[in-house]
């Protein structure tokens, strides 16, 4: 068997079986590695065609996967992200680049993502991955404009009642796994997301705060301990450099975290909250405590603008809680400035005083 080294050649695993391309995203060499006929057909396939191909989406796609800004994504996002690459390749690598410029493209796309109306978020996912693949290529001069802006959303869910009341949480830890109440509870009292907490280290906390730098934006972000929240770290045992582990003394694993939480819900009884949930109720028990936007924003990392949206748009709209003290804070004001409603002088009189 001659062993010869092809430039370019592309080899992938899947089910246990592996397979040949003569490029990444090019046709597939069905002949054995090292053989004359495999040598042959990756010639053939790369005579004629591989010119074109090197200016495909496939090819927009891989300078995306190979750029900084892919690479700095987290884990989780990277392999999600990786898993819709793949499918966009599947649909569309083979298509020239010059095509991306034609209008018409647009609705092939479109096409394409409302192809997938039966799982909506999964659909807006791959729109948004496709979207950012060729924001990247036009900002570096590959294409003059990009097909998928403001492409919409098929997903839309009314989240103005996603909030954990005091009764659901306490359905939840009554039946939840003290290392998933810890997750938990940490949640609550800091507002941060579920990824950050699950890598949070106990060299976070100096005994006095927590201090993390979010995943998402690199925000950095120092949240003050209270008693609360010094006595939940206090109360989880040291198993590991991450604060918070499994039943196993290990750190959780995204997956991991993710089906024992999903399976404590399910024995609670609860449906339609989520873990991202949490994040909203902390934004949502700081303002009901008399917290500012800014205030609230410095704990919880968000954007005052993305506090200001979760406030009027999905909790705080509905909230009897914050019209009660609304109501209180307004009674305690005409108390202390002795202003009082008008009375009337006598029934029927249709004549008013105001009290003094």
């Amino acid at each position: 068997m001659v062993r010869i080294n092809l430039k370019g050649v592309h080899k992938t695993t899947s089910k246990g079986r592996v397979y040949y391309y003569a490029w990444r995203g090019g046709p597939r060499i069905d002949a054995e590695p090292g053989t004359p006929e495999f040598v042959a057909a990756f010639v053939e396939a790369t005579k004629t065609t591989r010119r074109a191909a090197a200016d495909t989406v496939q090819t927009l796609l891989d300078q995306y996967e190979d750029s900084a800004a892919f690479k700095q994504l987290a884990d989780k996002t990277r392999k999600d992200y990786g898993r819709y690459l793949r499918a966009i390749g599947a649909e569309f690598g083979t298509m020239e680049r010059e095509a991306l410029s034609d209008p018409g493209t647009r609705g092939v796309f479109l096409d394409w993502r409302d192809s997938m109306i039966a799982t909506p978020r999964a659909a807006d996912f791959a729109w948004s991955v496709l979207a950012k693949v060729m924001a990247h290529a036009k900002d570096r001069g590959r294409l003059t404009v990009n097909p998928c802006e403001r492409g919409g959303r098929l997903y839309k869910a009314d989240r103005a009642d996603s909030i954990w009341t005091e009764a659901t949480l306490a359905q939840l830890f009554a039946v939840a796994s003290q290392e998933v109440a810890w997750v938990v509870g940490v949640a609550l009292w800091t507002g941060q997301r579920q990824g950050d907490l699950l890598r949070l280290p106990w060299s976070s906390f100096d005994g006095s705060a927590v201090r993390l730098r979010q995943s998402k934006g690199g925000v950095r972000v120092t949240v003050p301990a209270g008693e609360h929240l010094k006595a939940l770290l206090a109360a989880i045992p040291r198993r590991s450099t991450v604060i918070l582990t499994s039943s196993d003394r290990t750190p959780w694993s995204s997956d991991g975290f993710r089906a024992s939480f999903r399976k404590a819900c399910a024995r609670a009884g609860i449906a339609g909250l989520t873990f991202h949930d949490l994040r909203g109720t902390a934004v949502t028990r700081l303002a009901l405590a008399g917290c500012s936007e800014s205030e609230v924003a410095a704990i919880t990392g968000h954007a005052l603008t993305d506090v200001r949206s979760i406030l009027d748009r999905h909790y705080l709209s509905r909230d009897v809680a914050l019209a009660e003290a609304a109501i209180h804070k307004l009674e305690e004001h005409i108390a202390r400035k002795s202003v009082k409603p008008p009375v009337k002088r006598s029934a029927g009189s249709g004549d008013y005083d105001a009290e003094t």
